[in-house]
């Protein structure tokens, strides 16, 4: 974690994206409404491909957040698009899934997201330790 505002997400931020994925997913399961990983999908795809200037939750955390942004550490912006990357291709498969008529696999897609931000928000960044073993393979590999 740093404490760099340039490009870089502030926690509070990072937080709310868990919350929002956690809840989603779950609130989908319960009232069993595909519907809800559509709109995480949604929400998400614009965050991956345009980075925070592209995130919904990034623009509305800013706002709820401004005071304590203010004061907050930052999770460093290319592991928050890392992350996003895996729970959006994950909603993706998902969304498939349910368009062939396969709702076990859509939820268990789902789910393996909502477990992740689940764990994120306990203190265990799942993303972030597959990011550094990606980063530590590529170093072995290529020396980059």
């Amino acid at each position: 974690m740093s404490k760099s505002p340039s490009k870089d997400i502030p926690l509070p931020i990072v937080k709310l994206n868990r919350w929002v994925l956690l809840i989603g997913i779950v609130l989908g399961a319960l009232l069993s409404q595909p519907l809800f990983i559509t709109v995480l999908y949604l929400i998400l795809l614009p965050a991956v491909v345009l980075g925070k200037r592209g995130s919904l939750i990034y623009f509305i955390g800013s706002r709820l957040f401004a005071n304590q942004i203010e004061v907050a550490d930052y999770e460093d912006w290319r592991l928050q698009r890392f992350n996003n990357t895996i729970a959006t291709t994950l909603l993706c498969g998902a969304q498939v899934a349910f368009l062939l008529g396969e709702p076990g696999i859509g939820w268990g897609l789902s789910f393996i997201v909502a477990i992740a931000a689940g764990i994120a928000l306990a203190g265990f960044c799942v993303g972030c330790f597959l990011y550094f073993q990606f980063k530590q393979q590529r170093y072995r590999l290529f020396g980059e």
